[in-house]
């Protein structure tokens, strides 16, 4: 457990330096570069009473779009960046949401056993362009899956191979992901089928803008 804690610690502290000024430029700037994470809140399909939980809030951005898309939903957020979950709250705040949506620092890899929010089952949950930053992300995976509820179901996006674009295009873009730690995971369809398979999920992958972001929808079958 020690171990875990230290590389969590390690992590977060590597978030945060990131992240301490972007933060207040994020929202801004990733709009024109993170496709699709509009599309995966309109389908998120949220019920009335249901819990939304995201994995990766960041700045809150998701959260208050997607409490304004399905005002009968409970939202929640996890984040491993205090600094990140200090803007999103502020932002949660300004736009009266706090009996809302409800955030706090968590690991994507281990968040499970910590009980976040005191549920045991998440109706819906979601990752916004959060795989690609976390080393551990099948592990995210795993968590993410266990955390669903019976009726639950996961949406994903990220980047993408970028297949039908140019090479020189790809190859620029993944030059500067790479210089914020952001690796898009070209494994992604096969984990996530292995991931399908062993926890009795639906798989509904999608190549978005000729593969810039790749989308997925895994739900509960039994």
């Amino acid at each position: 457990m020690a171990g875990t804690i230290s590389h969590a610690g390690d992590a977060a502290h590597h978030m945060d330096g990131i992240y301490h000024y972007q933060r207040h430029i994020y929202d801004l700037t990733r709009k024109y570069y993170l496709l699709g994470r509009d599309r995966l809140l309109n389908g998120l399909d949220a019920p009335v009473g249901g819990s939304v939980l995201e994995v990766g809030c960041g700045t809150g951005r998701n959260l208050i779009c997607a409490a304004r898309t399905w005002p009968g939903a409970r939202l929640y957020g996890i984040d491993i960046s205090a600094a990140m979950l200090v803007t999103a709250t502020a932002a949660i705040r300004r736009k009266g949401l706090e009996e809302r949506i409800a955030v706090q620092q968590g690991d994507a890899t281990d968040f499970i056993r910590h009980a976040p929010f005191g549920h045991e089952g998440f109706d819906r949950i979601f990752l916004s362009y959060t795989l690609s930053m976390i080393p551990g992300w099948q592990l995210a995976l795993e968590e993410t899956a266990h955390a669903l509820g019976p009726h639950g179901s996961l949406h994903i996006v990220d980047f993408g191979q970028q297949e039908c674009l140019p090479s020189a295009f790809r190859a620029l873009l993944f030059a500067w992901l790479a210089k914020f730690d952001v690796s898009p995971r070209g494994d992604l369809l096969p984990v996530l089928e292995d991931l399908a398979q062993r926890h009795s999920l639906s798989l509904d992958f999608t190549r978005l803008h000729q593969g810039y972001a790749w989308a997925a929808i895994l739900k509960r079958t039994e």
